[in-house]
């Protein structure tokens, strides 16, 4: 195990005052020129129209069908493609759509009356249609002549692909950004004004898993995807050089592309090692390797499309995963990793997750959020509340908790353990167990993926960024907490449960966690020269958590090198097997880490 004074003097440098050389937008080039890539609406409509006068010389009739995600500026995207195309016949799919109030009590039982929490709906798309409205306008273009374009969210569920079938994708935070200006609708509702809150909860429960069932049955035989994620700079890309660049990642090292949030406990770290604005109040949030939610971006020479990263998880999910991931988790990718900056900032909000079984019975999830803070840095006063005081009384805790919520004050400390920590410091937090980071911290959380459930306790008395409380669910939380995580067992199975397993020629290799009722493995290596690793045939998550620069490359020469900077989150897919990291450019010759994680197989979820 690396001693004290050993990580003390390996982080001697102190990245936080280097230049910046985190990278916000990794892109993976996939053609090098953009022939099959088209930029502008000008360009986009263009190419469309040039399509269908190619069919149109080998058939009279032809249907130009353009499905769309949630998020995608509909009434603008009608308006462009009515005012630039040459047909007989537009369609839209909203005519056929069931009334709002039917919607809203179809989506209800899943949403659930709670603030947060809803159940993730089996819903799919075709239940937002009238029956015999949806075959009337499956007739209609049927019998249409001439050029006949259909638009609208669940289009070729109604119609059928036609004969080129376009798929407007959007990327989730670009659609949490359009909620939270008041600009998009949920799924066959109005309502644009409803809170963030309220929109993102149906988009989580409701509108992102029906639309993602419907794009799954089309991503083999798209013509087109069309990125309006900018609206006024859309970009149309082939359907096979989107499949062609997904395949290529699903072989190769990658990144998605990091989203940054502020919040009511947010620090100032991440303003400097990742190069933010300096004028805002914080960052509290980066989400650094979420699938479901991030980004990736896909270069075609000049063009850079951005899509979806689940899209990955979707089209490839054994090479990317590999088999034993995919056969437990099925499309899902199952690791997350995200910064919590706490520097000069405040506590995060007391909480816990579930339990498997409360998740599986309340929320329909078959695995739950256990997680670990890893330090990738700490003030002197650095602490984590972590696990129950010895003989506390539960139903007293629980009291003062909800009587906090009257009197504000809650006197954490006198019931919950506080450990100091220390850059490098690894704590392992297993679901059911009491915990947050307090102030003056920088934490990458290792987690499994259901991000959205947590149960916060007590959130020292603050409001959110919308001035307003943010909600406590203590609720849920007592049925869960296990109270009998107490002060010495937390000490012995939760705080830098280090073990050193495995050494080589400038390199060492630990085991940082998780715990053993945890299903991902973490590993740690310090390394001043190549280190070799082979994913197991499971997908491995790593970042850089020591050292300006580290390259990754593949003995066989199977992908290119892979450069990878400080505090950097990296993916490498099942399929790429055996791989090699190294210190590079300004970092060669000293010694530099990764703390790499991945599903263990002889666990159960």
């Amino acid at each position: 195990m690396t001693n004290r004074s050993e990580l003390a003097a390996a982080t001697e440098r102190t990245e936080t005052k280097a230049t910046s050389n985190y990278d916000k937008y990794p892109a993976i080039p996939v053609e090098a020129t953009g022939e099959n890539c088209w930029a502008g609406w000008e360009h986009v409509c263009a190419q469309l129209q040039k399509h269908i006068a190619e069919k149109r010389e080998r058939q009279p009739n032809v249907v130009l069908v353009v499905d769309c995600y949630q998020g995608v500026y509909l009434e603008s995207l009608e308006k462009i493609l009515r005012d630039a195309l040459t047909y007989d016949a537009f369609v839209v799919t909203r005519e056929a759509f069931k009334q709002e109030d039917d919607i809203r009590r179809m989506v209800q039982p899943d949403l659930t009356d709670d603030r947060v929490f809803g159940k993730l709906t089996a819903r799919e798309i075709q239940d937002y249609f009238i029956p015999k409205a949806a075959r009337t306008l499956n007739d209609q273009v049927a019998s249409g002549h001439g050029v006949t374009v259909v638009v609208g969210a669940g289009a070729a569920a109604v119609v059928g692909r036609g004969d080129i079938l376009v798929y407007a994708d959007m990327a989730r935070w670009e659609i949490q950004l359009r909620m939270r200006r008041h600009e998009v609708n949920n799924l066959g509702v109005h309502n644009q004004q409803a809170t963030f809150s309220q929109q993102y909860k149906q988009g989580f429960f409701i509108d992102w898993r029906v639309l993602d069932r419907h794009k799954q049955t089309l991503m083999d035989s798209w013509n087109y995807v069309l990125d309006t994620n900018k609206h006024d700079a859309p970009k149309l890309v082939r359907g096979t050089s989107v499949m062609s660049g997904l395949k290529l990642a699903s072989n190769r090292p990658f990144r998605v592309v990091p989203f940054f949030d502020p919040g009511p406990w947010g620090g100032q770290w991440m303003k400097e090692v990742c190069d933010l604005d300096k004028s805002a109040a914080n960052f509290a949030w980066c989400f650094d390797c979420v699938p479901e939610e991030n980004s990736l971006l896909l270069q075609f020479g000049q063009h850079v499309v951005e899509i979806p990263s689940i899209n990955l998880v979707f089209a490839y999910p054994q090479a990317l995963l590999g088999q034993h991931v995919f056969q437990r988790f099925g499309k899902e990718f199952p690791i997350r990793f995200d910064f919590l900056d706490t520097i000069e900032g405040g506590n995060l909000s007391l909480q816990v997750h579930p339990t498997k079984e409360y998740i599986k019975e309340h929320f329909g999830l078959d695995y739950t959020q256990d997680e670990s803070y890893y330090m990738l840095d700490a003030r002197e006063d650095a602490v984590v509340y972590l696990g129950l005081k010895n003989d506390i009384d539960p139903s007293e805790m629980i009291g003062k908790l909800r009587e906090a919520q009257q009197t504000s004050k809650f006197d954490a400390d006198k019931y919950v353990n506080k450990f100091a920590v220390r850059k490098h410091d690894h704590v392992l937090i297993p679901a059911g167990t009491i915990h947050c980071s307090g102030r003056n911290s920088m934490v990458l959380e290792i987690s499994a993926t259901p991000y959205i459930f947590t149960f916060k306790l007590w959130d020292w008395d603050r409001l959110g960024l919308d001035g307003k409380p943010r909600p406590i669910h203590i609720d849920h939380g007592e049925k869960v907490i296990q109270w009998d995580r107490q002060t010495e067992w937390t000490k012995k199975n939760l705080v830098n449960a280090v073990e050193k397993i495995a050494e080589g020629d400038g390199w060492t290799e630990e085991r940082t966690g998780l715990h053993a009722s945890q299903f991902i493995e973490t590993r740690r290596h310090w390394f001043t020269g190549t280190v070799p690793h082979h994913t197991g045939n499971t997908v491995n998550v790593l970042n850089l958590i020591e050292g300006r620069e580290a390259i990754v490359e593949s003995p066989s020469q199977a992908f290119e090198p892979f450069v990878v900077h400080y505090a950097e989150t990296f993916i490498i897919p099942a399929a790429v097997g055996d791989y090699t990291i190294r210190p590079h450019g300004e970092s060669a010759g000293q010694q530099c880490a990764t703390i790499k994680a991945f599903v263990r197989k002889e666990t159960t979820a």
